[in-house]
């Protein structure tokens, strides 16, 4: 058949030579002194054959090879390929395919009673192509459906499912060796070899199988959905590849297989945890021999060590996901895949499935197939016979641990041994890219030799010692760690050639060598045929082995095979050692249910009876019954009395304890370490919604709403529901009403249940129906139950199974836009594998605050896992993790004698009666107390006598974790029995702690806890843990996992001694250890370290030094003020309060409580309250804190904080494997759970891989694990694979996960975050604008010619006569200098410079809902204007066009190139010529057009700095009508603005403005609107309309107008003043329309409105005043008014002045108001000043006198422009330039033709040059400076005599240049009237090729 075991090639003179060589080297006298490690690192020769005589026999060894090639039919070379070996020509296809010569092919006969038609597998299933065409067929992941050709059948194609791994590229490469196929008819999978398959499909060959030249095409789907040939399969180049490849001889035991197996490999096609009959269907190819599971009986049948071989612990837990066996190797060499250990141990017959047998021992026999079976030979020397009642005469199931090579058969009695995976994969040497390779430390050839394996694993073994068990993650670190090593000794020899360090010649005697120094715990066995041999002979002594023999824990098999190099593999035989092995393989639930099938069919019932005697030997029951019966019908007293007080029932029952007042569980408080989490997580949020992906837009919704998923438990449920109901958040988010809040309460807490389906489509109809809510689901736990929904085959029945997936995979919320999922987990490792659906950007991981940070009395530190590991360095008497020997060694006594149950069932029978014999021993048998372990005794002396101690009552709980509900149960019953019978059922309650049901506490208990909580309604039962606080009780907590119930602060033991090897995962131990975690008071943590080491501190300076900063110590201090403040909730959050706590006085002698060491250095007072301060929402610093707030400084504190009780805590107990692993460690590394497998449901992704560190914080970790682990096949995130073409990996975008540590104050931080989420979202419809109420308007009283209140728009001619107001009303020019005017002469001047102190500079803002219209900024989505803000879908290109615009300006004196980008959508609005595409001008209206659905003037927005703040879509400011908006940007910010509003049209200032202020794109909207009102008014003259008719009108608005308001004046009352105003939003539309139907509109040159301030009066309805902001510019009537484009302020205030002096009319409509937003991002900010050539970076700022200088001096040169640098020197120079103008407003500074602000201790006269301007009057003013800024010809100097100055009056006249500024001075006289000194010329502070601007100031004279 081509694949029989070839390589047992027996050639007498080849084995002669190799012996010689061998014992040549051994013999001689340079090799054997070599110490070891020489032996082990050194390379001694290149070749196996050392010495000299072997080598002219090898050319007639190779003889003898070519010789029996034809003997044998094949010859395997172990993994060692010839090259000669893979030379056959393409048409050698007729060979086998192990290079064998052409022998004729006899096909096998079919079974009896098998299918043998053409086109039918052999169970009768059709596979012809034309008959399952339109079928669906499954096929596993990496399968594909080909098709076979049949010679019988050319017609035909038949159908398979194959590997495709196994096939080629499309290249015809890269096709592994071998066959891996399944039976698309009858379903039967793991085909192993073409040649077993062809045979199962009936293609009835007369050549050897080949699958090259079978299997023809691939098979694919057509758009209809019908399977139809596809390409051919490329084989050609496959075979002349592969020889190449292989041509370099390997040697052959060091050699690495090609193909690695991924941890979760298959174990030869099947998967662990397939269905029985699947299992059996598999062939398994064990060893790599060939058996087809349909014609062998003696082959192996698929075996199981329980029904559902789902293992753990194994790394083969996916189908065909590994690299299969190459078909030509032998066995498991590094890279091949296991066989399933236990699943496929042979046996000689095949049974019928029954269940006679335990689950855990024996392998249970699958069914047999129908049809008849055929043997078939095996060669003896390759099985193994089990002997016959093994495990009951040595009392041991022995551990095989598949090492490196083939294992044998094994036949017989394969119940008593166990095969195990553990250390396989540690021997597969994974390919690892050189990116991996390098972060290990190592080079690519370094792979360690077999020979170098064996002699680690021997090492490893060694190091183990008596009490610990082989653990993998362990081994894997060795290895890395001894790769390493090689790879550094390579690099420092610089050695290039590969080398050899342990001959195999050497390797028996060095194994054995390493073996001696483990006084016989290690053997080794070294056998010469096969492995075989050596386990057989194990098997034997061991059966042979009386009982008071002692055995090695390990035997180490090695087989020195002369072929096939070496193999080995471990027999585990120490009773421990092999029994944790064989548990740790089962998964949690398969060993629960193996415990209950224990006692189920009463396999416990010899240990049962072995404990119906007490340790002294006396009959339980009988001694219960008689001390009931001294009792009689007295009960031991309830408390506040000792245990030998006896009372009637009745009076026990009767007993009211004293009121406690300290319910801290009865408020909810939220820490700061809370706060900022939930902060953490809502920044999260808004990241993902700016992330640019478009998968949450937060503008869009206004409300939030949420669920709540938890794991099935019932106390889970109720302590979710309080903390929702406690923390108000439903009545905060708006959801339910307060009376309604308590009961609705249940709606939004939701438990993975059988009914979560159809509670979950609700929430799902909820989520659809609301798209403007954000709902947020909670998935809690979210670590729990995680498997896949599609491997339903894994759940057998579990009723959790895939629930989760189900809900939050689901396809509807993965899609939905307004669903975010949060995932919350103390132990998150299962959701960060490799395909993990979380991004690692949106993990929010819990805040590790600096425990010195604050010292206050208190606090309350977080006591996590590592603290608790820490306290092992205390140095105190009981430490508070601990590790019960006494009872490790009963344990230990006992599995002996019980090999065959399961250990936990033998531990809790153990600690059952521990606990029974420690309360009898309390009560009456003192006798006893030697029997029980001195832990349990003072566990139960504690638990019985502190009720006692006062009228309280209220005493400790003890938390007994017994994860099988059976057991739980027997443990309550038993132990409720014995405190029955002892009369102890008043003193302390027992309660079941079943996650499936609801807590079940006896009546006087519930009145006892009722009373304590101040006499509770009638109604009110305990529901949760916390509910218990104070009462004395044993908690039985069962469950498959502890699901996060948080227990009260009376906790004060947790025993953890059954938790055993069965939780060898690191989620498994932490979250067992995490019970305990709480929040203690900082002294606790302090108070023992204090012994150690306070050398050097003062005792009150903060926590001892092992405190380190890793720790988590979370200060939890926050002001008691603000705690409202901070969470901003409407009262439902209360200050942190303090109450006295009735603390039990613990000072009384406690002889057995191991505590009193621990409070020795902290407080007797209090530990038994053992304050466990309450878990995640109630979380940080204890609620109701038993210590009154210090109101000294922290000096005076720590001497308080001595005297108040201490919250200590819990005790944890644990077993001593657990012990081991949770334990401190050595050297400051992290303890060793750390490194074991993160969870049940992940695999390691690589067997090297580098450790885990103790610095690793969440983030580094959780990035470690997604590196290094990947999902299982099982694991809900296994469907999420990473793209195989780019590799990306795919995570959902609105998925986040918060991670923390147990009970740290989870709940609490995302019930949080759920109230600021909502408040942000209320925030986003809010706006901040700007509220200020107008400024100088009392010198502006009315004595204008009023119109009548009430007209809509201005009368021409009544407005005409009005005078124009010069004052500067808008707040925002509050710090400008005054303008003058006659009214503002006559007010006092004292007034004025009071009220105008220098003013605060932040402005006044209020916070403003956001109406239907406003404007907004790129933020904002919604359906109704994605149209105008986003393009097209289908148009992602921008799909928009340049154009330049070219025209001349008189100002500028030159050509002026503006550009336009014009989207294609809104190129109507403009003209284009018909040749080139050429814009030839923007279309206008007419003015006697009259559309409502349509604005007329153009709305040109400057806008810089602010692409993404800006308010410029007015879309709904606009009502969705049409308008024309151009947004004018600076040419280097226009990209920017391109991507953000892609449907804008631009207009780009050309590259000379990319510096200049605002008033240049004032100036150039002006210029480039005249200029095309002009090329509008030549076309529409062509078409007959009139120049006049034409619109003139533009809008010019800034980018932060965001709402307008229209105000009416009420019902004025009897006083005038106090008529209030009415005021509505209206939209900018409603406004623009109306202003734009002003009658006479044309006359008008600027029309604006008013800006809204809270403080708003109406006066009159018009004001001919300034506008801002937003005006209406008639752009014909201003035509020689221009802006001046140099200016960066008050460039509209200069521009008001000069229309005004040209006799235009400007009006300003007061019936509307405009808000603006307060933006702080770009607009007009100051230009940030810095020297043009930086000499250091830390200069100190420069102030605005340093803006200017002399000109030609050595000042520091600025990089800035003149003009900025002028105007700001000019604000802040007054007292300099004008010191008489200071506060003297009758005399102005004269300004001719400009307004500059220069101080608002100045008032400026402005006065227009022009000829018939009109001015202000000015007669008799003297004025006290004149400021002459760039005048131009206009300006001469009989103008100037007009006026009259003071004496020492001041003059500053700007230039552009120093030529222009003398020719000035001559031209207007100016020496005349002026006094001018060599030394007041000045230049602003600019390098000359910036053209700074000169002025020259003079004296009056």
């Amino acid at each position: 058949m081509g694949n029989s075991y070839a390589g047992q090639l027996k050639s007498a003179r080849f084995e002669e030579a190799l012996h010689n060589s061998i014992e040549a080297s051994l013999r001689c006298s340079s090799v054997v002194p070599r110490p070891i490690f020489s032996q082990l690192y050194l390379d001694p020769d290149q070749h196996s054959f050392s010495s000299a005589d072997v080598k002219p026999k090898v050319e007639d060894l190779d003889k003898d090879l070519a010789q029996r090639y034809t003997q044998n039919g094949s010859l395997d070379f172990s993994n060692n390929l010839a090259a000669n070996e893979m030379e056959d020509d393409e048409d050698d296809e007729e060979m086998s395919d192990s290079s064998s010569p052409p022998i004729p092919y006899s096909q096998k006969p079919a079974p009896e009673g098998s299918c043998t038609t053409d086109g039918f597998c052999q169970a009768g299933k059709d596979l012809r192509l034309v008959s399952l065409c339109m079928e669906q067929i499954d096929i596993p992941a990496g399968f594909l459906l080909v098709g076979a050709k049949s010679p019988n059948l050319p017609e035909h194609i038949l159908v398979c499912a194959v590997d495709k791994r196994f096939l080629p590229d499309d290249n015809g490469k890269n096709a592994l060796l071998g066959f891996s196929g399944n039976c698309i008819g009858c379903g039967e999978r793991g085909f192993r070899y073409f040649t077993e398959f062809s045979n199962h499909i009936n293609l009835k060959l007369t050549t050897q199988p080949k699958k090259q030249k079978h299997l023809k095409y691939y098979l694919v789907r057509t758009s209809q959905g019908v399977l139809s040939k596809g390409p051919l399969i490329c084989w050609k180049e496959c075979r002349s590849r592969q020889s190449s490849a292989t041509c370099h001889a390997i040697k052959p035991n060091s050699s690495v297989s090609s193909t690695v197996t991924p941890e979760n490999g298959t174990t030869n096609g099947y998967k662990t945890g397939f269905p029985q009959t699947d299992a059996a269907d598999g062939s398994s190819s064990l060893g790599g021999k060939s058996s087809a599971s349909s014609s062998t009986p003696a082959r192996p049948g698929g075996f199981s060590l329980s029904p559902r071989p789902s293992y753990s612990s194994m790394d083969q837990a996916t189908m065909f996901t590994s690299g299969p066996p190459k078909k030509r190797h032998r066995g498991w060499f590094p890279g091949s895949p296991v066989s399933q250990p236990g699943l496929v141990i042979p046996v000689p017959t095949i049974r019928p499935l029954s269940r006679t047998e335990p689950l855990l021992p024996a392998p249970v026999p699958q069914a047999p197939l129908t049809g008849i079976l055929q043997p078939r030979p095996i060669p003896a020397g390759e099985t193994v016979i089990v002997p016959e009642n093994l495990l009951s005469n040595s009392g041991v199931r022995p551990v095989i641990l598949i090492g490196y090579g083939t294992l044998p058969y094994f036949y017989g009695n394969v119940g008593d041994i166990v095969v195990s995976p553990l250390l396989v994969n540690c021997y597969k040497i994974p390919q690892l890219d050189n990116r991996d390779l390098e972060q290990l430390g190592l080079s690519g050839g370094h792979l360690l030799s077999v020979e170098n394996m064996i002699l680690l694993t021997i090492q490893y073994l060694v190091r183990l010692g008596p009490d610990q068990i082989p653990l993998r993650e362990e081994f894997e670190q060795i290895m890395l760690k001894a790769m390493q090593e090689f790879t550094l000794r390579e690099r420092a020899l610089q050695m290039g050639a590969p080398w050899i360090p342990v001959s195999p010649g050497q390797l028996p005697w060095l194994a054995r060598l390493i073996a001696s120094v483990s006084q016989d715990l290690v053997h080794v066995i070294v056998t010469q045929n096969s492995l075989a041999e050596g386990i057989s002979e194990t098997l034997r002594i061991l059966s042979e082995m009386r009982h008071y023999q002692r055995l090695p824990d390990y035997v180490v098999a090695i087989c020195a095979s002369k072929i096939r190099g070496n193999e080995f593999c471990v027999v585990v035989l120490g009773q421990h050692q092999s029994r944790a092995l064989a548990e740790s393989m089962l998964t949690t639930s398969e060993f629960l249910k193996e415990i209950s099938y224990e006692l189920i069919t009463g396999k416990v019932s010899f240990l049962a009876s072995h404990f119906k005697t007490t340790s002294l030997g006396d009959d339980l029951d009988r001694l219960l019954e008689k001390m009931q019966q001294k009792r009689g019908h007295c009960v031991v007293t309830p408390f506040h009395g000792d245990l030998h007080e006896y009372v009637s029932p009745q009076e026990a029952a009767a007993m009211v304890p004293t009121q406690n007042l300290d319910l801290d569980n009865e408020t909810f408080h939220i820490y700061q370490p809370q706060l900022t989490v939930a902060r953490k997580l809502l920044s999260q949020v808004c990241a993902i919604a700016d992330s640019g992906s478009q998968s949450l837009d937060l503008g869009h919704f206004s409300k939030v709403d949420f669920i709540i998923i938890v794991p099935r438990s019932e106390v889970l449920v109720q302590q979710t529901l309080q903390r929702v109901r406690q923390s108000g958040v439903l009545v905060d988010l708006g959801l339910e009403e307060t009376e309604a809040a308590h009961q609705r309460a249940e709606k939004y807490v939701v438990r993975l249940d059988s009914e979560i389906q159809s509670k979950f489509e609700v929430f799902m109809r909820r989520v659809k129906q609301n798209p403007y809510t954000l709902f947020v689901l909670v998935h809690d736990h979210a670590h729990v139950e995680l498997t896949s929904v599609i491997s339903g085959s894994l759940s057998h029945g579990e009723p959790s199974h895939g629930l989760a997936d189900r809900v939050i995979n689901c396809r509807d919320a993965l899609e939905a836009f307004n669903l975010l999922v949060l995932q919350v987990s103390s132990f998150p490792y299962t959701l960060q594998t490799q395909q993990s659906r979380v991004s690692s950007g949106n993990e929010v991981h819990w805040i590790q605050l600096d425990p010195v940070e604050d010292t206050g009395c208190e606090e309350k530190l977080y006591f996590g896992l590592s603290e608790y590991s820490k306290s092992l360095q205390w140095g105190v008497t009981s430490p508070l993790l601990r590790c019960d020997e006494t009872f490790e060694k009963m344990v230990n006594t006992l599995l002996e004698r019980y090999p065959r149950l399961h250990s936990m069932v033998i531990r809790c029978y153990l600690l059952i009666q521990q606990y029974s014999e420690a309360l009898m021993a309390l009560t009456t048998m003192a006798s006893l107390r030697d029997h029980s372990t001195p832990e349990t005794l003072s566990i139960m002396d504690d638990l019985l006598s502190s009720p006692g101690r006062d009228k309280s009552g209220r005493g400790h709980m003890l938390v007994i974790r017994v994860p099988s509900v059976q057991l739980a149960m027997l443990a309550k019953e038993r132990l409720q029995e014995v405190r029955d019978k002892l009369g102890l059922q008043y003193r302390f309650e027992i309660v079941l702690g079943n996650p499936a049901s609801e807590l079940s506490v006896a009546a006087h208990f519930v009145e006892r806890l009722k009373s304590w909580r101040g006499n509770e309604l009638g109604e009110w039962v305990p529901r949760t843990y916390q509910d218990l606080d104070g009462l004395p009780c044993v908690v039985i907590l069962t469950g498959k996992d502890p699901l996060g119930e948080t227990f009260p602060r009376s906790l004060k033991y947790c025993d953890l001694r059954l938790i055993d090897s069965s939780c060898l995962t690191r989620t498994a131990l932490e979250q067992e250890a995490g019970l305990a975690c709480c929040y203690v008071s900082r002294e606790v943590i302090r108070g023992p370290a204090a012994a150690l080491d306070l050398s050097g501190k003062e005792p009150e300076r903060g926590p001892a030094s092992d405190n380190d900063s890793e720790e988590l110590l979370i200060d939890l201090e926050r002001p008691q003020s603000n705690s409202s403040a901070i969470t901003g909730t409407s009262g439902s959050i209360m200050e942190n309060g303090v109450s006295s706590s009735s603390t039990a006085d613990r000072s009384q002698k406690q002889p057995l409580t191991p505590s009193v060491g621990l409070d020795e250095g902290v407080s007797t007072a209090g530990a038994s309250e053992a304050q466990k301060q309450e878990c995640d929402s109630l979380g940080p610093a204890m609620a109701s804190s038993t210590t009154p707030k210090p109101s000294s400084s922290s000096s005076g504190a720590p001497g308080l904080c001595r005297a108040l009780p201490a919250a200590l805590p819990p005790v944890v107990i644990l077993s001593k494997a657990a012990y081991s692993l949770l334990g401190s460690p050595k050297g400051g590394r992290l303890p060793a759970s750390a490194s074991l497998l993160p969870h049940a449901d992940v695999a390691w992704a690589s067997s090297l891989r580098p450790a885990l560190h103790k610095d690793m914080g969440g983030e580094e970790q959780s990035l470690y694990y997604r590196q290094w682990t990947s999902a299982r096949q099982h694991h809900a995130d296994s469907s999420n694979q990473p793209d195989p073409a780019s590799g990306a990996r795919t995570f959902h975008p609105r998925r986040l996960l918060l991670t923390g540590p147990p009970q740290v104050g989870k709940t609490g931080s995302y019930l949080q975050f759920l109230r600021i989420l909502f408040r942000m979202l209320i925030r986003l419809l809010e706006v901040d604008v700007y509220d200020e109420a107008e400024i100088n308007a009392d010198h502006s009283e009315s004595s204008n010619v009023s119109q009548s209140e009430g007209e809509p728009w201005p009368d021409l001619e009544s407005f005409g006569k009005m005078p124009f107001d010069v004052s500067v009303h808008d707040p925002k020019y509050s710090l400008m200098s005054l303008v003058y005017s006659e009214k503002l002469a006559r007010v006092k001047q004292e007034g004025i410079k009071e009220c105008r102190g220098e003013e605060p500079r932040k402005r006044e803002t209020v916070s403003m809902m956001l109406t239907k219209y406003a404007a907004y900024n790129t933020f904002h989505h919604c359906e109704q204007c994605h149209h105008y803000m986003e393009l097209p879908s289908a148009a992602q290109a921008p799909d928009s066009t340049l154009h330049a615009f070219t025209f001349s300006s008189s100002v500028l004196g030159e050509e002026v190139q503006l550009y336009f980008i014009i989207p294609k959508s809104k190129e109507s609005h403009f003209v284009f010529s018909k040749q080139g595409r050429h814009l030839e001008s923007m279309r206008l209206p007419l003015v006697s057009d009259k559309n409502l659905n349509a604005v007329k003037s153009p709305i040109f927005t400057p806008s810089s700095g602010r692409h993404e703040h800006g308010l410029l879509n007015l879309f709904h400011a606009m009502e969705g009508i049409s308008h024309l908006h151009l947004l004018v940007v600076k040419e280097y910010e226009m990209p920017l603005y391109r991507k953000y509003w892609p449907n804008h049209i631009m207009l780009v200032l050309p590259g000379m403005f990319n510096n200049a202020g605002v008033g240049a794109a004032r100036f150039l909207i002006k210029e480039l609107s005249y200029h095309n009102l002009e090329l509008e008014r030549n076309r529409l003259e062509e078409l007959g309309v009139k120049r006049q008719c034409v619109w003139p009108f533009i809008v010019v608005m800034d980018d932060s107008c965001v709402l307008w308001n229209i105000h009416s004046v009420q019902e004025q009352a009897s006083q005038p003043m106090e008529a209030g105003v009415s005021s509505k939003n209206v939209s900018l539309k409603s406004v623009l329309q109306h202003i734009e139907a002003t009658p006479k509109i044309v006359h008008y040159a600027i029309l604006g409105i008013q800006k809204w301030s809270s403080k708003l009066k109406l006066k009159a309805p018009f004001s001919r005043c300034h506008v801002h902001d937003f005006l209406l510019l008639n752009i014909d009537l201003t035509q020689n008014v221009q802006y001046d484009f140099n200016r960066y302020f008050c460039e509209d205030v200069d521009f008001n002045l000069r229309t005004n002096s040209s006799g235009l009319l400007i009006c300003r409509f007061n019936s509307f108001s405009l808000m603006k937003k307060h933006i702080q991002a770009g607009g007009q900010r100051d230009f940030i000043i810095k020297p043009k050539i930086m000499v250091s970076e830390s200069l100190a700022p420069i102030s605005p006198l340093q803006y200017v200088c002399a000109p030609d001096s050595e000042h520091t040169l600025l990089a800035a422009p003149a003009q900025f640098l002028l105007e700001k020197f000019l604000q802040h120079a007054a007292y300099k330039l004008f010191p008489k103008a200071i506060h003297n407003f009758k005399s102005p500074v004269l300004a001719i033709d400009c307004y500059l602000n220069i101080g608002q201790e100045v008032a400026i006269c402005y006065v227009s040059s022009r000829p018939h301007s009109s001015n202000v009057s000015c007669e008799g003013v003297f004025f006290s400076g004149l400021l002459l800024y760039l005048c131009d010809s206009f300006v001469g100097a009989d103008l100037l005599k007009k006026f009259k100055f003071l004496k020492g009056a001041t003059l500053c006249v700007i230039c552009q240049d120093r030529s222009s500024l003398r020719q000035t001075i001559v031209r207007l006289e100016l020496e005349d009237e002026w006094q001018f000194r060599l030394r007041d010329e000045f230049q602003t502070a600019n390098s000359s090729d910036d053209r700074p601007l000169y002025f020259l100031t003079g004296r009056h004279v």
